[in-house]
C-alpha cells in the first residue's frame, strides 16, 4: 500500500486566518524539536509546512475499541464556519469521552508524543465516512474574521496543531488530501499524522488546506486530535 503519494493539483489561494504570534511560533518550534528527537516518528518533507507521521501509533485492539465508541456515539458531522454549504462536511462524528478509561491513555498519549499541555487539547472525536461521504478541503485553524471568533478566543484561542489516526484501513478512495502542500495519504491503520496549523511566525498557514477524499469503497474511521494556543480544559 503506497501512503504517501504527491499531488500536483494548482494551489488556490485562501483568506489567511489572523495575524502572527510569537508565542504560537514558538509552540511550533517546541513540538517540531520534540517530533524530531523521537526515532518512531518521520519529517515528511514539504515545503512551508511542519508534517511528521508516526505508523502504528495504536494498536489493532486500540483502534477496534475506537471504532465501537464511534459506531455507538456517531451523529451527522457539524461545522464551524460562515462560509461553507450543503454536502461540505457529510461523515459522522462522536465526541469521545476524555475522561473515560478507555479513551483517557489514548487521549493523552497524543498530547505527550507532541510534548503539548493536555489541557490545551480538545475533545478528541471520532470520525466515520461510509461510500461517498466527504470532508470538502477546509483548515483546521480559525479564521479571526468570522463571527464564531470569539467564542473560541474564550475557550483557548487558535488551533497550534492537528493530530489525526486513521483507525483502520480503506478498500478504495477516503485519502487525506493537502492540495497546497501536494501530498496526499491513504488510510492506514494506527497511522498517526500530526501537522501544525501555523507558520514558523505563528501566523495561520494557508498551506494546511486538507481535504478528506470520498471514500470509494469500505468505510473509514479516524480520530481528531486538535490542539489550541491556551487551555481548553479549565
Amino acid at each position: 500500500m503506497k501512503l504517501f503519494g504527491k499531488s500536483s493539483a494548482t494551489p488556490r489561494i485562501t483568506a489567511s486566518g489572523g495575524m502572527p504570534s510569537p508565542a504560537r511560533g514558538e509552540v511550533g518550534r517546541a513540538v517540531s524539536a520534540r517530533l524530531d528527537a523521537n526515532p518512531a516518528v518521520t519529517n515528511v518533507p514539504i515545503a512551508g509546512v511542519q508534517f511528521y507521521h508516526h505508523e502504528d501509533f495504536l494498536s489493532p485492539e486500540q483502534c477496534a475499541r475506537l471504532i465501537a465508541l464511534i459506531d455507538i456515539g456517531r451523529r451527522p458531522s457539524t461545522l464551524l464556519s460562515d462560509r461553507a454549504g450543503v454536502g461540505f462536511r457529510t461523515s459522522d462524528s462522536c465526541d469521545m469521552d476524555r475522561w473515560s478509561p478507555e479513551v483517557r491513555p489514548i487521549d493523552e498519549s497524543i498530547a505527550h508524543l507532541l510534548g503539548v499541555d493536555p489541557r490545551n487539547g480538545e475533545t478528541m472525536q471520532g470520525q466515520r465516512y461510509d461510500i461517498g461521504q466527504q470532508f470538502r478541503a477546509h483548515h483546521d485553524y480559525f479564521h479571526e474574521a468570522e463571527k464564531y471568533w470569539a467564542d473560541m478566543e474564550r475557550c483557548g484561542g487558535q488551533r497550534t496543531w492537528t493530530a489525526m489516526i486513521y483507525l483502520n484501513d480503506v478498500e478504495e478512495g477516503g485519502s487525506t488530501w493537502f492540495p497546497q502542500a501536494g501530498i496526499r495519504v491513504s488510510p492506514k491503520r494506527g497511522l498517526l499524522l500530526a501537522w501544525n496549523n501555523m507558520k514558523l511566525d505563528g501566523s495561520p498557514n494557508e498551506r494546511t488546506l486538507h481535504e478528506g477524499m470520498p471514500v470509494v469503497e469500505g468505510v473509514k474511521y479516524i480520530v481528531t486530535k486538535w490542539f489550541r494556543e491556551g487551555a481548553w480544559v479549565n
